[in-house]
């Protein structure tokens, strides 16, 4: 059944007063009544699409994940198809570098420790390198993906940008790894 016109009004204002929210702040500092008053509607409203704050980053992250995936699928190169697998693989980690530079809190709320690995975002993530590791002859593919993903671990991508490392740099660095890889 289609979503109704104003319960996606709704949507659409719910999660753009949490992406601004949770920008603006630490998401664990942000309240359920901060977004639904963020976003002019009532508590009911908030609640019965949203349970909580989890459920909302979810949704928020989703969207951004759902772009880049159709990217990877029919983007142009070297991101989407048509550019070596070290390319691709490159293009990639830049992509999710860039993810994470916006959204890593958004991304540690939702894929921290084991549920990193049994969320829908990194099976198609796994799915991508696995194929892009497979086309470029590795010798086990499926080990290859999980270890050409570890780096994008949200946990790792903060510590090193607390610790001062620009996200251009995180860049530079995978770059040089699928490219060597792959």
């Amino acid at each position: 059944m289609p979503e109704r016109a104003d319960a996606a009004r709704n949507r659409a204002k719910i999660l753009a007063a949490a992406e601004e929210l949770f920008t603006a702040r630490s998401a664990a500092d942000v309240t359920m009544e901060d977004i639904a008053r963020a976003a002019g509607v009532g508590r009911g409203t908030l609640y019965r699409r949203y349970p909580d704050r989890a459920a909302i980053a979810v949704a928020l992250l989703d969207e951004h994940e759902r772009r880049l995936q159709e990217s990877l699928l029919r983007g142009d190169p070297p991101l989407g198809p048509g550019a070596s697998p070290g390319e691709r693989l490159a293009a990639f980690y830049a992509a999710m570098v860039a993810l994470l530079e916006r959204h890593a809190h958004l991304v540690l709320g939702t894929e921290v420790g084991h549920s990193r690995f049994t969320t829908g975002a990194y099976g198609f993530w796994r799915t991508h390198v696995r194929v892009l590791a497979e086309a470029a002859g590795a010798s086990d593919p499926d080990v290859l993906a999980d270890v050409l993903l570890a780096p994008l671990a949200p946990e790792l991508f903060l510590h090193q940008t607390a610790r001062g490392v620009a996200p251009e740099r995180i860049t530079a660095t995978l770059r040089e790894l699928a490219l060597r890889s792959l």
